[in-house]
């Protein structure tokens, strides 16, 4: 398919993906036009997938990137870039950070469009993804109203996420020590045991639950006997937790590599980012660690 070409809005020459994405690696932010066909032609695409994405390998998964650019062009460099690298990426910061990312995008773009623009577009995306039919990827964890994956395939997507429910649960449980299902501290999600993620993998014919969701020092950490992974990628979470990040490669043979690394540099304000802007995310992401 021909990459999707965003119009300028002012008459002006047309850019395509190509040039948009090397504007955006400098840290130049789009138009707002041009954002709005983006994602226009990225909701297209969503809609057409499934609930519960299948995926071939050779892949890259990644876990929770937090919004640390840098650090996500850093990820891009150690895995490999699109299209030439299959990647599965589980988080953004929207998910978590609506309120302080709409203050970001006000300085940007003086109004809260652009904000409900990509909020909007989060509802269409899949809820999971399924490589080779043995690693189910997602965001948080297991809820006590789904056991199938076909039970996933009937949920309606196309919402904002529920405050309580197995949507909401796919999003924020928490695997633990303890064994069966446990209230989250979070207060959303439940928290469940190595014999919940053992009964749901042999129901569902699964070799292993890859996840994101929680703050990992190592990059990545295994519970349940290897049954589950935890996956983060961002490293130095929060330019002050002092932690790994790592990505999962599956290759074409299904076995697995974990790749960890450092932070990378931070040149935001030289990048296109004024002082102001850069004091926002600061601010939120202090927010995000007390959170």
């Amino acid at each position: 398919m021909d990459a999707p070409v965003a119009s300028s809005g002012g008459g002006g020459t047309n850019g395509n993906l190509d040039e948009q994405i090397a504007q955006l690696v400098q840290c130049k932010h789009l138009s707002e036009p041009e954002v709005r066909v983006l994602c226009g032609k990225v909701k297209e695409i969503l809609m057409q997938e499934s609930n519960v994405q299948p995926v071939k390998s050779p892949v890259t998964i990644c876990g929770d990137i937090h919004g640390q650019f840098h650090d996500l062009a850093e990820l891009f460099r150690i895995g490999g870039k699109c299209p030439d690298t299959n990647i599965c990426l589980w988080e953004i910061m929207l998910i978590e950070d609506t309120i302080q990312w709409k203050q970001c995008r006000l300085l940007r773009y003086g109004s809260a469009n652009m904000w409900k623009t990509f909020t909007d577009l989060f509802d269409f995306f899949p809820l999971t993804a399924l490589v080779e039919s043995e690693i189910f990827c997602l965001h948080g964890g297991l809820s006590p109203s789904i056991e199938t994956l076909d039970n996933i395939r009937n949920f309606d997507r196309v919402q904002e996420v529920p405050h309580e429910g197995p949507m909401c649960d796919l999003l924020w449980s928490d695997p633990d020590d303890r064994c069966g299902w446990g209230i989250s501290p979070r207060g959303a999600g439940y928290t469940f045991g190595q014999d919940i993620s053992e009964q749901f993998n042999h129901r569902n014919n699964l070799k292993l639950i890859a996840r994101a969701h929680q703050l990992v020092m190592e990059g990545f950490n295994w519970a349940h006997d290897q049954k589950v992974v935890t996956i983060f990628s961002a490293p130095n979470y929060c330019y002050r937790c002092g932690n790994m990040a790592s990505i999962l490669e599956v290759d074409d043979c299904k076995g697995h590599t974990f790749l960890q690394f450092e932070p990378a540099p931070r040149h935001a304000v030289t990048m296109g980012h004024t002082a102001k802007e850069e004091a926002v995310e600061l601010a939120m992401l202090s927010i995000r660690v007390h959170y």
